[in-house]
């Protein structure tokens, strides 16, 4: 994240502007998924996080495309 100069407001919007492009089920810890939407500054983001037992989104990796 901070190698791609990503800050919080970036994964935000990648979020609500992304769209799941891949679930990853063989895992198990529980499934992960790839978010892949737009920063701020309109570059392409992926994202992967998990959905904790919790509820809580855990992020496991963030980069730009």
């Amino acid at each position: 994240m901070a190698a791609d100069d990503l800050e919080f407001a970036d994964i935000k919007r990648t979020i609500e502007t992304g769209r799941i492009r891949r679930k990853f089920t063989r895992d198990p810890r529980g499934t992960r998924y790839e978010i892949v939407g737009r920063s701020t500054d309109e570059r392409e983001v992926g994202i992967i996080c998990r959905i904790k037992n919790t509820g809580k989104l855990l992020f496991i990796t963030v980069y730009v495309l």
